[in-house]
């Protein structure tokens, strides 16, 4: 039987390993700044990172989710959809959960180093 220890360091080891192939596009750009861009009537784009122009503006590029229209559909590269699969919202769910009972033991014992990373990664604020 694989001790717990055992499964937390695969699961580290799996998420790292996809973390790491989502960080960029097959054609070398950089895709580890995800975020999205609001559209129209409850739609948004996925974007993989931000792109300065020449003008200094920063724009959102290159696009996590590809192609699409009425008779294709849209698409994703390989190590990007396998990435989104694995942090879907069931993963979401549980991580609030850690962040919960992180935030519980912070009070009692101080903060984790690393439950604060995560947190302040999801928050888009600084340490």
């Amino acid at each position: 039987m694989t001790s717990p220890a055992d499964q937390l360091r695969a699961a580290a080891a799996l998420l790292r390993a996809r973390a790491t192939a989502a960080s960029t596009d097959p054609e070398g750009n950089p895709t580890a700044d995800w975020h999205y861009a609001a559209l129209r009537r409850g739609r948004a784009g996925l974007h993989g990172d931000h792109l300065t122009l020449d003008d200094g503006r920063v724009v959102s590029w290159p696009s996590i989710v590809r192609g699409g229209d009425h008779t294709r559909p849209s698409y994703m590269y390989l190590a990007h959809a396998a990435y989104a699969a694995t942090m879907g919202p069931v993963v979401g769910l549980a991580l609030a959960d850690w962040l919960e009972a992180a935030a519980a033991d912070a009070q009692e014992i101080g903060a984790s180093p690393q439950a604060l990373a995560v947190a302040h990664q999801l928050l888009g604020s600084q340490p």
